[in-house]
């Protein structure tokens, strides 16, 4: 079923789910754990729409492929056409705050990126892009004190805060402007904290972010 963007309180957002925008290594530290370079300027890559499914849902990923992994990332939802946009135009852009997973299939991903192939496949697959509701922003919060995290089973498995993104979110927005024209129904992925692991399956997740949203959800075998 088609994922419909949507606030905490059940309404549904006016526009259908366009491109969802993400950024890869935005945590020195979950780039460092992967062994990859600390970027200078974003790295940037698209999933469709087709790839995002409801993260109250239960999850049901593409085991038979290899290893699936979890990426905990915060989402943005866009509510204006931005292009060229400056930090203050990016900031009251966004609409809502939510929580994503960024599920790669790791395994694939590693095989392409040793060939030097573009690694969609990997990122960008059905299901791939699990979306919370959105909390609504009637005003710019204060970005370096949001805080987010990841339980699998009970067990805290990533915490991230927006204090400690390379790219804060009003220079990342404004930046993928500048490549992508972002229109409203568009998401914003601003890249995963440290701790990312391989998805168990039947596991119990339990994701929370500052502002009152908490998703529980469960993997299927």
């Amino acid at each position: 079923m088609r994922f419909v963007p949507h606030f905490a309180d059940g309404s549904e957002f006016p526009q259908a789910l366009g491109k969802i925008v993400c950024v890869g290594r935005n945590y020195a530290d979950h780039a460092k754990e992967l062994n990859n370079p600390v970027p200078t300027e974003p790295l940037l890559f698209i999933k469709p729409a087709t790839s995002a499914v409801d993260l109250a849902e239960p999850l049901s990923p593409p085991f038979s492929r290899g290893e699936v992994h979890y990426e905990i990332e915060l989402a943005l939802l866009i509510g204006e056409t931005l292009t060229h946009a400056s930090h203050d135009e990016a900031e009251s852009a966004i609409v809502g705050i939510g929580l994503a997973l960024d599920l790669t299939l790791r395994d694939v991903q590693t095989r392409l990126k040793e060939k030097g192939h573009p690694w969609e496949v990997a990122k960008a697959f059905d299901g791939a892009c699990p979306l919370s509701s959105f909390l609504p922003l009637p005003h710019v919060p204060n970005w370096n004190a949001l805080m987010f995290t990841l339980e699998i089973n009970g067990e805290k498995r990533q915490h991230g805060e927006g204090a400690d993104m390379l790219f804060p979110v009003p220079t990342l927005v404004a930046e993928m402007s500048r490549h992508f024209t972002l229109q409203p129904g568009d998401v914003i992925l601003t890249g995963t904290p440290a701790g990312v692991g391989e998805l168990p399956r039947g596991a119990a997740l339990r994701m929370t972010l500052t502002g009152g949203l908490e998703v529980n959800t469960n993997v299927i075998e």
